[in-house]
């Protein structure tokens, strides 16, 4: 059984964007494409009497709403198996209920409600720190949107939130034809002792020989399981999600982990991908990662 790539619409210009990256994904993927958008008017429409002999007005804006969605999948991608659903229920939970049967959820970085100014929306923000399959936030410019740098970054933390998400980009470069990068970053403690170039020059080299260990130690797996992928490793120093952010500047997708504990209760994303949602140049891969 192929899960379908599920994306969230709301008639917004961001949630049209998604859905034609959406299209262009489950082509590459081979996987259906099914368009879901959260309405609340039925569950609010059975509870009171209605007199009124047409259709609520609410009814037929979210009809018209998946409807616009899925002609438009339908025309950029005409083989493409492409289905759509109004679901009554908020948009969040609406998206994380779908994750359940979903290979991957796409949203926009901005609803229709969205206030001027902020860089992500809290539906988009709240799904991918909860959701149980991968959410990819479209955002960034159009040539990052577009693939147009035949390029896939994938940041690598330590094993316990990075495999899922190691496994995921090797899947996407594959898919794409493109290369792998896998970068990770690495810092020196701020109370290292500076007095001493020699022994700052000795402590840097020997995190960064640490760094580049553990980021061979995670990639080793899947370079065996996708021997033609094309990997650039790379160990840089700084902040994680300052190094990150620099390298979407030039690729067609980020891909973060996200550990998932189990029975925790709040958002469960992490700095790193938190900024990364909000700052990131090109669309963004949250991976969950069981433990």
């Amino acid at each position: 059984m192929r899960l379908p790539l599920v994306v969230g619409v709301d008639g917004s210009g961001s949630s049209l964007e998604a859905v034609d990256w959406a299209v262009d994904e489950a082509a590459r993927l081979g996987l259906p494409l099914r368009i879901v958008h959260a309405s609340l008017w039925e569950r609010y429409e059975t509870r009171v009497p209605s007199f009124a002999t047409g259709r609520p007005a609410e009814e037929v804006m979210a009809d018209n709403i998946v409807a616009a969605g899925v002609e438009r999948a339908r025309l950029r991608r005409r083989d493409l198996e492409v289905s759509g659903d109004v679901v009554s229920e908020d948009a969040v939970s609406a998206l994380l209920h779908a994750a359940h049967d979903a290979s991957t959820l796409v949203t926009g970085s901005r609803g229709r409600g969205g206030v001027a100014g902020m860089l992500l929306g809290s539906v988009s923000l709240t799904v991918a720190a909860l959701a149980v399959c991968p959410v990819i936030v479209v955002r960034g410019g159009t040539r990052n949107r577009q693939g147009g740098y035949g390029r896939v970054v994938v940041g690598v933390a330590d094993p316990t939130r990075s495999s899922a998400a190691v496994r995921f980009a090797f899947r996407e470069a594959e898919a794409r034809g493109c290369a792998l990068d896998a970068v990770r970053a690495w810092r020196r403690p701020a109370h290292e002792p500076v007095d001493h170039p020699l022994i700052v020059d000795d402590a840097a080299g020997v995190r960064e020989e640490r760094a580049s260990a553990l980021l061979t130690d995670v990639l080793s797996e899947a370079v065996r399981e996708h021997p033609g992928t094309d990997v650039n490793r790379r160990t840089v120093e700084g902040p994680a999600h300052q190094v990150l952010q620099e390298a979407s500047s030039q690729a067609d997708l980020l891909v973060v982990g996200a550990r998932r504990r189990h029975g925790h209760i709040g958002l469960q994303l992490g700095r790193v991908a938190h900024v990364l949602l909000h700052h990131a140049a090109c669309p963004v891969a949250v991976v969950p990662q069981r433990g």
